[in-house]
């Protein structure tokens, strides 16, 4: 733990579980209203049309492509992925009491415009704490211990665009960055992720190219490549598609692909394979 808040959310859970404090019913009731208008929105049965928004400008250009040109391509998302959106909304309404009833003072979410060359993005920030914009992230386990470890890590393997979308509202509040505020969705731990010695200018710049490209119906072009599948370090011979193409919801009209089970796997029920190119076969998937 390395923020106050940290500390203050600690100690105020600590006596919770004592039997020491409590949770004051004011604050309740703001919980109570975030968790219904989340319940609201998610269950409204409103379908958004696709524009660009702060949330989704970190995105892969490859990505918001498709959203924009070929969106009927997409694979549908499973019902209960709405369940897991309103879990994350809970989580950060329940994060924002924690914060109030530790007495730990923020602003509360506001929405913000991003000025660019020729146009705006709009988005919503979860808080500003110290001064800073500070975003709540409910994450898997894996997640939790292996992508939020710090802001070298995040951006290494950011497929959803966590960094541009924090210095996007940080740009648009004037206020400089601050970081995530991470939950694990398994367990309820929580920790801070600073990400204030981020290249702004840098971020700025991916932002507004992702924009150009899109805006200016630039043809298609993937965004990474195969990757070369290994048993025990050596090449197998077989291409598959990496972990971020195996997220996107795009993946089945971007690539031809064969979904089988692992070549190389040893085990009874070998895991399933988004595949590319087999050894064995003569022409790319």
């Amino acid at each position: 733990m390395n923020h106050p808040a940290e500390l203050a959310i600690h100690s105020f859970l600590q006596k919770v579980t004592e039997g020491k404090s409590s949770v004051d019913g004011d604050i309740l009731d703001m919980v109570a209203q975030d968790v219904r208008d989340s319940l609201a929105r998610q269950f409204s049965g409103e379908k958004r049309s696709f524009k660009l928004r702060m949330s989704n400008i970190g995105r892969k250009k490859c990505q918001l492509w498709f959203e924009k040109n070929q969106p009927d391509e997409k694979i549908p998302d499973s019902p209960y992925f709405l369940i897991n959106m309103i879990l994350g909304d809970i989580i950060e309404a329940v994060f924002k009491g924690l914060l109030r009833a530790a007495k730990v003072e923020f602003s509360d979410s506001e929405q913000v415009t991003l000025k660019l060359n020729d146009m705006s993005v709009d988005g919503t920030y979860d808080l500003v704490l110290n001064g800073r914009v500070d975003d709540v992230k409910s994450a898997s386990p894996w997640a939790y211990e292996n992508k939020f470890i710090d802001l070298a890590t995040l951006q290494g393997k950011d497929s959803f665009g966590y960094v541009s979308q924090l210095v996007g509202y940080a740009k648009a509040k004037g206020i400089p960055v601050g970081g995530w505020w991470v939950v694990n969705k398994a367990n309820g731990n929580f920790k801070y992720v600073s990400a204030n010695t981020v290249d702004v200018d840098k971020e700025m710049e991916h932002i507004q190219n992702t924009v150009d490209y899109i805006n200016n119906d630039e043809p298609f072009e993937r965004c990474y490549e195969p990757v070369e599948e290994t048993y025990y370090g050596k090449p197998s011979g077989n291409l598959k598609l990496g972990v971020e193409c195996s997220l996107c919801s795009y993946r089945e009209k971007c690539w031809d692909l064969q979904v089988l089970p692992s070549k190389v796997s040893k085990s009874a029920n070998p895991p399933l394979i988004n595949y590319i190119k087999l050894a064995d076969a003569q022409d790319t998937i």
